[in-house]
């Protein structure tokens, strides 16, 4: 990883400098989001326009997985021996995660160097912080040598702030599903088609498995652009066989099965992303042996992540702690369904210590859960004004079925659970996952060092 000390030798602390512009640039449009290209086309052109002069680029849009399968696309790449840009968000501890350069997370005086140039060019004119800090990244990438820039959209696709890049290599779509309503529609249409609006006349789309609704309106999308869908279940397909995982391309010019090891990230959810990876990467011309080296180092935080170790673990001693920050009712289904796997082959009671955003259904998050978790205790989410309060997210949790009791903390709840569960020595000691949100897994894993 790059160093993370600002120059110049100073006593501040480490990310103090883009920290102090990072809270400026909060300031300069009142909206956190507000979905348009027309103020970050004119910073880009003010810039001398370093969305043109990037890498190649594969562009990532979807609800659930993006984050996921760009960590599989750039440890594949890797892989090959190519220098890979990833930007992504938003991030868990620190605004760096957001931009990495040839495989390493941005240093702090870089970032500081970016953000400053950026803000002053924007001359304090309306942008929003997601469109102003896609600007610095992409100037970063420009300026940076590499071979490819791996591009996660932040929302939707057709109107997001990455959506400026002309002429990516590759577009991906994951799995489409309800959710940010407020912004991309009400129906899985509608956000579906937002999603598509990353799809370019002529360029080429590797599309997860999709519902009915969504893979209709991708494929509206692809023939209004004229673009060319490589779809699971129509021109490949995925699957697991006897723990490995299998792509198949279905094309009539198809180059046969890849027989490839399990990502390293665990869930039945990630052998899917992995294999819209690996048909990714495909595409790419990256070969077998460095989809199959990739999906073996693959990391992203957060995702069914084990904490082994830090001060949360010794607040009970004896819980098996797990972080999870997906936060609808897929990423529920999904994380919901690895964790009763689990229990089939290592049984121990579940209890959940959730938090989540008050824009988010936390009543179809928790849902997926009936049956499987045995309390649910809700927290609010540190800092987040927009964060629904511990008795919502109980009262979520009871309506579908759920015990469930309010907590003040993360470290509350761990303590109220020790209290409470009397271990019976014939009964396992209780896995516990943390989830509800990726704000509350940023605020767990800085606490939890």
């Amino acid at each position: 990883m790059a160093s993370d000390q600002a120059g110049g030798g100073t006593e501040q602390p480490i990310g103090a400098e883009s920290d102090a512009i990072l809270e400026r640039l909060l300031s300069l449009h009142p909206k956190r989001i507000d979905l348009t290209l027309d103020r970050l086309q004119r910073l880009l052109a003010a810039l001398d326009h370093p969305e043109n002069r990037l890498p190649s680029a594969v562009h990532v849009a979807g609800t659930n997985g993006k984050g996921s399968v760009c960590a599989m696309l750039r440890a594949g790449l890797e892989a090959s021996g190519a220098r890979v840009h990833v930007y992504t968000s938003p991030h868990l501890t620190r605004f760096h995660e957001r931009i990495r350069l040839a495989g390493r997370l941005i240093d702090e005086s870089a970032l500081a160097a970016l953000l400053d140039r950026a803000e002053r060019v924007n001359g304090g004119a309306p942008i929003t912080f997601f469109e102003i800090t896609t600007a610095a990244a992409f100037l970063a990438f420009a300026e940076a040598e590499a071979d490819w820039a791996v591009l996660e959209v932040g929302l939707g696709g057709r109107l997001d702030a990455t959506n400026v890049v002309e002429r990516p290599e590759l577009c991906v779509i994951t799995p489409v599903a309800m959710d940010h309503q407020e912004f991309l529609g009400d129906t899985l249409e509608e956000i579906a088609g937002e999603k598509a609006g990353i799809l370019k006349p002529g360029g080429v789309c590797v599309v997860a498995e999709q519902e009915p609704a969504a893979a209709a309106a991708i494929d509206v999308a692809a023939e209004r652009v004229g673009a060319t869908l490589l779809r699971a279940g129509r021109e490949w397909r995925a699957f697991e066989e006897r723990g490995r995982l299998i792509v198949e391309d279905l094309r009539d010019n198809a180059q046969g099965l890849m027989d490839l090891p399990p990502p390293k990230l665990l869930g039945r959810h990630q052998m899917a992303n992995a294999g819209v990876a690996a048909m990714a990467l495909r595409a790419l011309g990256v070969g077998e042996a460095q989809i199959a080296a990739g999906l073996q180092r693959v990391e992203w935080p957060a995702r069914l992540q084990r904490l082994r170790s830090g001060p949360l673990t010794t607040v009970a001693p004896g819980m098996e702690l797990w972080l999870d920050g997906g936060h609808n009712p897929a990423a529920g289904a999904a994380v919901a369904q690895h964790l009763g796997e689990m229990g089939e082959d290592a049984p121990a009671p579940l209890f959940l210590i959730c938090g989540m955003m008050r824009s988010k259904d936390a009543a179809g998050f928790l849902g997926a859960f009936q049956g499987l978790a045995r309390r649910v205790y809700a927290v609010p989410i540190p800092g987040e004004a927009g964060g629904a309060s511990a008795d919502e997210i109980a009262a979520a949790a009871v309506s579908v079925g759920l015990m469930a009791q309010s907590a003040g903390s993360v470290e509350a709840a761990l303590r109220s659970m020790a209290a409470e569960i009397k271990y019976d020595f014939a009964d396992p000691h209780p896995r516990v996952l943390i989830c509800g949100s990726l704000h509350l897994a940023g605020h767990v894993l800085r606490e939890n060092g």
